[in-house]
């Protein structure tokens, strides 16, 4: 995990506006744990970031969707990096998980399928296309980076 260092006192920080040139880049071991571990990470670094309460609760939904996604249906190794670029003339908060691509998979028989009303999963891209003013996919050889943008305010 790294995070921008600085060299300031917590009385310093205060007045301090969002940062321009964050990044926090984080390694999503494959295991289910790993979510809830980076999302006390995100939320730790996103504070810090001043990043306003409201963009920071549905980035951390974001964040669980995209590593929960990469962990279950991806290779590894997944990777989760946060940056605060301007989208659109607006600040932002762009999540990222990056991982090795799909797993493959048997082809499910009819005879494996639940009811559609009793699914537990599936929803994600639902979740993510709700929360986020942007989403995608970038595909490449040999990884898969789903990304959401999120706005922060004016």
């Amino acid at each position: 995990m790294s995070v921008p260092a600085t060299n300031t006192s917590d009385a310093e920080m205060a007045p301090m506006a969002t940062p321009s040139r964050a990044e926090l880049v984080c390694a999503l071991p494959h295991i289910p744990e790993a979510v809830s571990v980076v999302r006390r990470r995100a939320r730790t670094v996103l504070t810090q970031w001043r990043v306003p309460t409201p963009t920071v609760d549905d980035a951390l939904l974001v964040i669980s969707e995209l590593a929960t996604n990469a962990i279950v249906h991806a290779r590894p190794p997944a990777v989760l990096r946060l940056r605060l670029p301007e989208v659109g003339g607006r600040r932002a908060l762009r999540v990222e998980v990056t991982d090795a691509g799909p797993v493959p998979r048997r082809r499910p028989s009819h005879a494996d399928a639940p009811p559609s009303e009793h699914k537990e999963n599936g929803r994600g891209t639902d979740i993510v296309a709700a929360l986020s003013a942007r989403h995608g996919m970038s595909r490449h050889p040999e990884r898969t980076t789903r990304w959401a943008d999120l706005h922060m305010g004016p």
